[in-house]
């Protein structure tokens, strides 16, 4: 039997590609993807982006959806508001042609109620300033006048946001030597005031005499605005019970008024180093005492402890004004037990090289002040380490000193008594 010849192998075998890598299906897939990237370039573009983005498809879809709604939502916010300016702008057209009532105050009925047809001045232009209720008595055994205050209703409103902050300022003429002042109210029409002021006239000179209660309107930092005043001539009362009774405020006069500048300043009290700092800033609208209708002003400022002369400082002499600018500061050492009996007086003169150097003006804070003087001083204490500037009203060197009626000096430690 013939041996079998056996098929020699071949020295490299044939390879055999598996079933799954079949090429047409790569073709096919190929031709397809570069065939849809032709007819739409945009959406291959977008299907490229999504693919970039490391987030799950529907991710990218609901931020995509939230985005969207927010652009909706601010898109209509604009529409709405636009609406609401042109509605606003149809309703101050509306607004302008009724009656303002800015300056009455809601909180009370009678401030809403029409006044009386005898109460209308018509053909004028007479403004309605409110009303005060005044009580006056008069003691003739001690020659003592009581002007009372009780409080105000309706008045005008001085400032922006249809308020005022009004105070009352009560003297007596001709002689006029002391003038007081009631507290400020903060942003009141209708202040409940309930002070009393006593006055010095002899029996002959009170039917010669009239009471002015003037009506202001406080400003920290600029003159204060008068609202009205009232006039009482006192040979027309009865004096045989205490008056009471409303008044109408009126215009004020200024035929006795005489301007004798302002001055402003600023206070501050450090209580754990027992000191007490001011600062004169400057002074406007001051009365010219030299031929050139010019001044050349100073200011003096003084302690007085128990109504004593204690420390003094002056200020710079600034020649040739009428509203000269200091800008000084003065340190004085007073304890937290002296700050509680110390009087401040801030007096301007007018320096003459020749003669007597003439006061110009006067004013004195502390604890025996009032109205403006005294809150001012309240502020200071109030808010220690912090300076409080505030404008006042100069007086006369006279009215001053008849108020605070000072002694010569503090006796020295050495005569004390104690």
């Amino acid at each position: 039997m013939p041996p079998l010849r056996q098929t020699p192998k071949p020295s490299h075998p044939i390879p055999h590609a598996p079933p799954s890598l079949a090429p047409p299906i790569n073709i096919i897939s190929t031709t397809s993807s570069h065939t849809n990237t032709t007819l739409n370039p945009a959406a291959g573009f977008i299907h490229g982006l999504l693919d970039d983005i490391p987030l799950p498809r529907w991710v990218t879809y609901a931020i995509f959806v939230v985005g969207s709604l927010l652009i909706l939502l601010c898109c209509l916010c604009i529409c709405i508001k636009c609406c609401c300016k042109g509605k606003k702008k149809k309703q101050q057209k509306k607004k302008d042609e009724k009656v303002n009532l800015n300056g009455v105050n809601g909180k009370t009925t009678t401030a809403l109620v029409q006044p009386d047809v005898n109460d209308v001045d018509y053909g004028s232009s007479r403004q309605a300033r409110g009303k005060l209720l005044y009580s006056l008595d008069y003691n003739a055994a001690q020659s003592e006048l009581t002007v009372g205050i009780k409080q105000a209703n309706s008045l005008k409103a001085m400032d922006l946001g249809g308020s005022s902050d009004p105070y009352v300022k009560v003297y007596v003429l001709p002689d006029k030597s002391k003038t007081c002042e009631t507290k400020v109210f903060r942003n009141t029409l209708n202040p409940v005031f309930n002070e009393q002021f006593n006055f010095q006239i002899t029996k002959s000179s009170l039917l010669k005499s009239t009471v002015v209660m003037q009506v202001f309107d406080f400003n920290r930092f600029s003159k204060h605005n008068i609202i009205g005043e009232l006039r009482v001539q006192l040979c027309n009362v009865d004096w045989n019970h205490v008056i009471e009774e409303w008044e109408d405020l009126g215009e004020p006069a200024k035929f006795e008024d005489v301007n004798l500048g302002e001055i402003c300043f600023s206070l501050r009290y450090v209580p754990t180093a027992g000191k007490l700092t001011v600062v004169i800033l400057e002074a406007k609208n001051l009365m010219s005492m030299d031929i050139g209708g010019s001044s050349d002003p100073y200011v003096k400022v003084q302690l007085a402890l128990d109504k004593r002369k204690w420390k003094k400082r002056k200020t710079s002499v600034k020649r040739k004004t009428l509203s000269p600018y200091y800008n000084e500061s003065f340190t004085f050492d007073v304890t937290f037990e002296q700050i509680q009996r110390v009087n401040l007086v801030i007096s301007v003169w007018d320096h003459d090289a020749m003669t007597r150097n003439d006061a110009m003006g006067k004013i004195f804070l502390g604890c025996d002040a009032s109205g403006n003087q005294l809150r001012h001083w309240a502020d200071m204490l109030s808010n220690p380490r912090r300076p409080v500037a505030q404008w006042h009203n100069l007086l006369s060197a006279q009215q001053v000193n008849s108020t605070l009626v000072l002694k010569k000096k503090i006796p020295l430690s050495s005569k004390l008594p104690f």
